[in-house]
């Protein structure tokens, strides 16, 4: 598809979240999604196939707005089987969730790694299939295809669990257009989501580095008691270990170097959201729940709708709980974006025009440097 006979659904980049919800709903395939130089997918319309339906601008769900419900409730939560808890990154009600799913005969949905090592939505039917959904991804997932078959599930009848991000959550939303009794949507509390394209440029560096077919990668491991901040991978059967950061990636995403410019103007910082659930790390639990910060993770639930009220009552001998308050879960990714960084464009410029394995030492040196002078003025 060539430029002339392409247009764009976006005025700005920071106008497209990257969804692909656009992608799944057009009936003719005139919308393909096509990264860009930052490693970001975005929708390229071809013009010769648009029927102009405008399907494709009624489920962005940036273009339209979020319809929240003011009467939410609000928990903390450990999931009691301590396995299962330290399986996954804050406090294991993911995978409860998705168990109560399993007992309706339902499939599950969230983000997991492909034999590349690339982060896709894939379906789950049974706990040893849910094993590659948990765990924190840092990485934004790819959905092709994904809302289609949600769709074609809910139609014959079966209940399904998703699991993603608040735009992703909107955006399943508006492709369905009805609702369904058997369709459960959690959002998750999202920092941004990081570059497809940049992953896979350090998935090849690692690989390169060790000679090997990375495995696994776990972002937020727990062995420490820590609430997460050991990175470890896998690589030929061996394991490596670090500090969170002190992983060159992680460093990148913890400074905003490489979240999509959509992320720091998003409208779905708040906890008024169309999910059933939100859920997330409780940060600052520590201020609330002493008794809590075992260094192992606790989550931060918010109940929406009624559904989610139902299935709360359900699932919830399977947990350590207790209600709070509005305030105590108003985290700054409750509340605001996170700020683009300031070098930001400076940073994407040198990583389209030189090699990775240039780029990469050349940023180890300026994130060192920049280390180094803010603890000389200390």
């Amino acid at each position: 598809m060539s430029m002339e006979t392409a247009m764009n659904l976006y005025a700005k980049k920071e106008e497209c979240c990257g969804c692909s919800a656009c992608a799944d709903i057009c009936p003719v395939n005139a919308v393909h999604m096509i990264s860009d130089g930052e490693g970001f997918q975005y929708p390229r319309i071809d013009k010769k196939v648009c029927i102009r339906c405008q399907r494709c601008e009624q489920v962005c769900p940036i273009k339209n707005s979020v319809n929240g419900d003011d009467e939410n409730l609000y928990y903390g939560a450990q999931a009691k089987n301590s396995e299962t808890r330290y399986a996954s990154s804050s406090g294991g009600v993911f995978p409860i969730l998705a168990e109560y799913v399993f007992s309706k005969k339902g499939v599950v949905y969230g983000a997991a790694y492909n034999k590349r090592m690339e982060v896709v939505h894939r379906e789950a039917h049974n706990k040893k299939e849910l094993e590659l959904l948990k765990k924190t991804k840092y990485v934004q997932s790819n959905l092709d295809g994904i809302y289609c078959k949600i769709q074609s599930h809910l139609e014959e009848g079966r209940w399904v669990l998703f699991c993603g991000t608040p735009c992703q959550a909107h955006a399943l939303r508006l492709f369905l257009e009805k609702s369904y009794e058997r369709l459960v949507v959690v959002s998750l509390i999202c920092y941004g989501v990081p570059s497809p394209g940049i992953w896979n440029h350090y998935v090849k560096y690692l690989e390169n580095r060790h000679h090997g077919k990375l495995d696994h990668f776990f972002f937020r491991d727990k062995r420490n008691r820590d609430n997460g901040h050991v990175r470890s991978y896998v690589m030929n059967t061996i394991e490596y270990t670090d500090s969170f950061y002190h992983d060159i990636y992680c460093r990148m995403y913890a400074t905003n170097l490489i979240l999509r410019p959509s992320c720091h103007q998003c409208k779905f910082c708040t906890v008024d959201r169309d999910s059933d659930f939100t859920i997330g790390d409780f940060w600052g639990i520590e201020h609330v729940r002493e008794e809590f910060d075992d260094g192992m993770g606790t989550s931060v639930v918010i109940l929406h709708t009624q559904r989610a009220k139902e299935i709360w009552e359900q699932i919830k001998e399977e947990l350590l709980w207790f209600a709070c308050e509005k305030k105590d879960v108003l985290q700054p990714r409750l509340l605001k974006p996170t700020d683009m960084a300031k070098r930001r464009q400076c940073f994407m410029m040198f990583y389209k025009i030189l090699p990775f394995s240039l780029f990469l030492p050349l940023l180890r040196k300026a994130i060192s440097a920049c280390t180094w002078f803010r603890r000389l003025k200390e």
